[in-house]
């Protein structure tokens, strides 16, 4: 039986570690590693990419372009995990759950770009929406966010994690000039029309995300929370990886843990509404080191491997 050969390029950062611990103890796949002295050398790691079934880029976006630029075998198939190429013609979102073909699309590429974290829940929660008209893609949208400062990468965690506790801020937002780099990612894959506020934040804890986006139902003619609930649970029905909860608009409502669903693939979607004030809450819960990052770059080189078997 043949085992593919899957390249990690940046198996030191982040997402690469967590990769790899998600990847130990596989015996359907072969994992080529880089000595140390080699893995910042640019022929050995071209080398590495075009021998390689399947190349996993886990770098900042301009040296995964540098990446792909290297690739000159066309049967190596490649997953980015960066940011570079998740709004770039011919490449594949590798969000298998955005509709009932992704799956097969990305099975079928060969150039999958993987999800941004916050994008996750943010298209995961807006997708379906839009696709059946209960909110117009022009719809004034707000998307606030929390994750955990692992989120800012190995540089973010050494800084909060060597901080003491005076020094370590409780909860910080940023991206304050509102042009963060995943609104355009965004605002394409949840087929919006107008761009959306987003405004992210790091809280003081590893790593879980909570994402909330506020809807007026006054804006929202002829639409009930009932019909949002009804069409999420629709498009995440049996989903392996995604849970819609119940509805919630009577009594009092559970707290969000954002840290609920971490070391897992997991996505939690819920919906708050009151409706006496006319207004819903959509809410994402997951880990942003998991199906924000190499949770989901493991599906997507699972549903690769479906195709090299």
């Amino acid at each position: 039986m043949h085992q593919p050969l899957v390249f990690i390029d940046g198996d030191q950062g982040t997402t690469g570690l967590q990769i790899h611990a998600r990847l130990h103890g596989r015996q359907d796949l072969r994992l080529l590693t880089l000595p140390d002295a080699e893995r910042k050398d640019p022929k050995r790691r071209a080398e590495a990419i075009n021998s390689a079934d399947i190349a996993l880029l886990c770098l900042p976006d301009d040296a995964a372009r540098d990446a792909v630029a290297t690739l000159h075998n066309p049967a190596v198939r490649v997953i980015d995990a960066s940011s570079a190429h998740r709004t770039t013609p011919g490449w594949v979102y590798g969000l298998p759950e955005l509709d009932a073909q992704q799956a097969a699309r990305i099975a079928q590429s060969t150039r999958i770009s993987n999800p941004g974290c916050y994008p996750t829940g943010a298209i995961a929660l807006l997708r379906p929406l839009v696709e059946t008209g209960l909110l117009p893609a022009d719809y004034p949208l707000s998307i606030h966010a929390i994750s955990g400062y692992s989120g800012g990468g190995r540089a973010a965690v050494q800084r909060f994690e060597q901080a003491t506790d005076a020094a370590l801020p409780a909860l910080q937002l940023y991206g304050l000039e509102l042009a963060h780099k995943h609104v355009p990612e965004i605002q394409q894959h949840a087929g919006l029309s107008a761009r959306p506020v987003f405004v992210p934040g790091y809280g003081a804890y590893r790593q879980g995300i909570v994402l909330s986006i506020p809807l007026q139902l006054r804006l929202l003619p002829g639409v009930t929370a009932e019909q949002l609930q009804a069409c999420l649970e629709q498009h995440y029905q049996g989903s392996r990886y995604v849970q819609v909860m119940p509805l919630y608009q009577q009594g009092p409502a559970p707290a969000l843990d954002p840290q609920a669903l971490n070391d897992s693939n997991d996505l939690r979607l819920a919906l708050y509404a009151n409706p006496e004030h006319g207004q819903v809450l959509l809410t994402a819960v997951f880990d942003n080191l998991g199906k924000g990052a190499s949770g989901a770059a493991v599906q997507n080189l699972d549903l690769l491997l479906t195709g090299l078997r």
